[in-house]
């Protein structure tokens, strides 16, 4: 019987009359059993490097969501040196790296106009955005990548706190690969310019994580980032997956 939320794993699941995405409304997330999703997320990652159709498809989705540069290949690098820092292995680290690439796949199927408006989103549309980590699921899985990298895209919004989306998991429920990815996720859309605000410079994006430790992000997660030096660079897009010239 597997230990992950019962709902939700299927574009049919859950209530016929709430839109795609959403529980039940009755709907409470179980307990997880750590060994149980840790078994998942260390599935037998394959050697090769990440295929290029996946970096094609980061770089889609980067220009939907109004990104210049290599965003989603940016965030690949930060995770990566992060999950260095915890001596992850190194398949957890390809299906982290292939999960950042892909982490908003969600957002790009949904293809919601309001994602490049330049102004902050209104609450109807922050909660239908809210469905984008689940629908980011069901595509990762009808592109067959490994369950491992599909449950991190699935849990890249869940908060330290529990009050993230779309399970409300706190602390170590939420399995660190997912933990890293949110700290790697925010720290580079804080320094990204957006269409409804200008980045932030490096240090005025280490002092928000710093200010959101133990509430949004894994303080363990935070501690890793803010002792690295700057600045935050990105790895080769020809070679995704080697070490970067310089650190982060």
């Amino acid at each position: 019987m597997s230990s992950f939320p019962a709902a939700l794993n299927d574009e049919d699941a859950g209530t016929p009359a709430l839109p795609l995405g959403f529980p039940p409304l009755n709907f409470q997330p179980r307990p997880h059993k750590l060994s149980s999703v840790n078994s998942i997320l260390a599935e037998t990652a394959p050697a090769s490097a990440v295929d290029e159709k996946l970096l094609e498809l980061s770089s889609d989705i980067d220009g939907f969501e109004c990104y210049t540069g290599p965003h989603a290949n940016r965030i690949a690098s930060i995770a990566d040196k992060l999950a260095a820092a915890f001596n992850l292995a190194s398949q957890d680290r390809f299906l982290l790296h292939q999960a950042a690439l892909i982490h908003d796949i969600g957002e790009f199927k949904m293809g919601r106009d309001y994602i490049s408006a330049p102004r902050q989103l209104f609450d109807s549309e922050r909660i239908d955005l809210h469905r984008h980590p689940v629908i980011g699921e069901q595509a990762a899985a009808k592109l067959k990548l490994p369950r491992g990298v599909q449950l991190i895209v699935r849990w890249h919004h869940e908060w330290w706190s529990g009050d993230g989306y779309p399970d409300k998991l706190a602390g170590e429920q939420i399995p660190l690969s997912a933990r890293i990815l949110r700290v790697a996720d925010s720290f580079a859309a804080l320094t990204a310019a957006r269409p409804f605000r200008a980045a932030l410079t490096d240090t005025e994006a280490r002092r928000h994580m710093a200010d959101w430790a133990g509430i949004e992000f894994d303080p363990g997660v935070v501690k890793a980032l803010l002792a690295t030096p700057l600045p935050i660079t990105v790895t080769s897009e020809t070679d995704p997956f080697a070490e970067p010239a310089t650190n982060i």
